[in-house]
């Protein structure tokens, strides 16, 4: 464990530099030739995701887009050897002044005015969650979300069918699905998009609004520097997250539209979230009442009961890769540490905050660890920081995670803290989501009791925040600034590194 330090950063980002937004409406169009989304390594100021592999991070993430690329530490050697009555509206305060009307999102039929989240965050009141929101600081990661996308029939995937109602026997776990994997591959090109402005910023390359000359939607294009994941033996994550994104298709995943690449860049072009990270809605709030976080945490666990069910690890559960999209929803972005795994594999990959025992202790370990990751989410949303957060560094955070000692506030729902005691433990016989009903365990627990499940999953329950966003019109207003790329795109000469990226 003494060689983790020389690739942690003392920002709290995932080491494969990725980040991918995504939010397509309930019938995504797709652009004729839409530009990917590039994966950067910038991610948030305080917290960056490592991969072993990765043992020189020259960016620092600057948006939350860079966010979801980050420094990402994953040992190649080890690479090898891988092979929830309902829960309608919640139940909060009506906020004082008006909230604005949006289009319904994917799968509901009207837009209704939800409260806004200013009226319902507790403020912080610890001098812990202030030290540790001053270590992160302020990051932006975004994901645009899908005010157009490509609508191909051929890159129409059926979504996955979820629980009606919860059962008193838990069901064996679902057998993974084989899908027809959409066409993505060569399907856009530069000619198909105008670049508008720079979304986030990362080590690998950037993120671009883009507008698609063909049926005028915006999408988010992910530019990532061929020499620059070469340099930081990214290659194998690199693949693994295009090759993960084309085969997934579900209401909480961002959505890749296409990838295509010249002689310098990768390019995947994927939905534009407008709404930004979660991360940056959390550390504005201070932490989220117990409703708030149950709702964000209902559509995590079925975007990685989806996964899991065909056999993907996740890897790198956080705020800053969790997207909003319009109308309040999640996304998951950023796939660059996402990977199929049968049975066990051994990388030591993710962001140290959120790393499991069993990573830390390079012991091998298989889904279970995205279960750990729900629990130290939760944790995050309803304290404001980490349970296993000591003043930034890596090496204290990774001693507290295997000592497992975890203090709870007063001010923690007993519910919320049962949950977070059977999903933040080392003993994987007793972690929820590891057992005989997987999944099910989980979305039956008493904190998740009055979720319908069905309806979350159709998007038909109000989301507790609405982005101030203007949908369709390439609002990028939750997004900082940066100067923009002075390199040209689409060059073409002698390609040292194509025969490495063929699946692009």
């Amino acid at each position: 464990m003494h060689a983790l330090g020389s690739f942690l950063k003392k920002k709290r980002t995932r080491e494969g530099n990725r980040s991918n937004p995504s939010n397509p409406p309930s019938q995504p169009a797709s652009p004729i030739t839409p530009t990917g989304d590039g994966s950067f390594d910038q991610i948030r100021a305080s917290r960056v995701s490592h991969s072993s592999a990765a043992s020189q991070t020259t960016g620092t993430p600057h948006s939350s887009f860079a966010s979801t690329t980050a420094t990402r530490l994953s040992r190649p050697a080890d690479e090898a050897a891988e092979k929830q009555q309902s829960m309608n509206s919640l139940p909060v305060q009506q906020p004082p002044y008006q909230v604005p009307q949006h289009s319904p999102s994917p799968g509901t039929t009207e837009s209704q005015n939800v409260p806004r989240i200013a009226n319902l965050i507790n403020p912080p009141q610890h001098d812990v969650a202030t030290g540790y929101q001053q270590h992160l600081g302020t990051h932006y990661s975004h994901q645009p979300s899908n005010n157009g996308g490509p609508q191909p029939s051929s890159m129409l995937l059926q979504h996955q069918q979820f629980q009606n109602h919860f059962q008193q026997q838990p069901p064996p776990q679902p057998q993974p699905q084989q899908e027809q994997v959409r066409v993505t591959k060569g399907k856009y090109s530069l000619a198909d998009f105008e670049l508008l402005r720079t979304l986030g910023t990362g080590s690998f390359g950037r993120v671009h609004l883009v507008q698609s000359r063909h049926n005028s939607r915006f999408y988010a294009i992910k530019v990532l520097k061929k020499a620059q994941v070469v340099k930081m033996k990214q290659v194998e994550h690199t693949n693994d997250e295009r090759r993960m994104l084309g085969e997934v298709k579900h209401p909480f995943l961002i959505t890749l539209w296409g990838t295509f690449q010249d002689a310098k860049n990768l390019y995947m072009v994927m939905d534009f979230v407008e709404g930004g990270e979660l991360f940056s809605l959390l550390r504005k709030s201070g932490r989220f009442p117990n409703p708030v976080a149950k709702f964000y945490a209902a559509e995590v666990t079925l975007a990685l009961e989806y996964l899991h069910s065909r056999n993907i690890i996740y890897r790198d559960l956080k705020p800053e890769n969790l997207l909003l999209d319009r109308h309040g929803h999640l996304k998951i972005t950023d796939f660059g540490f996402a990977k199929r795994v049968p049975d066990k594999t051994w990388t030591l990959c993710g962001t140290p905050d959120y790393l499991a025992p069993e990573v830390v202790s390079n012991k091998g370990y298989n889904k279970s660890v995205d279960w750990w990751s729900l629990g130290i989410l939760i944790y995050e949303m309803l304290c404001g920081y980490t349970p296993f957060w000591d003043s930034g560094s890596p090496m204290k955070i990774y001693e507290n995670i295997l000592r497992g000692k975890v203090k709870y506030p007063a001010y923690i729902h007993p519910d919320a803290q049962n949950l977070l005691e059977r999903l933040i433990t080392a003993d994987l016989t007793k972690r929820l989501g590891n057992l005989y009903g997987g999944s099910q365990d989980v979305k039956n627990h008493p904190w998740f009791a009055e979720v319908t499940w069905d309806r979350l999953a159709r998007k038909d329950i109000d989301a507790p925040y609405s982005p101030p966003v203007k949908a369709g019109a390439g609002d990028a207003s939750q997004f900082d600034k940066y100067p923009e790329e002075t390199e040209r795109y689409g060059q073409q000469g002698h390609d040292e590194y194509g025969h490495l990226f063929q699946d692009f």
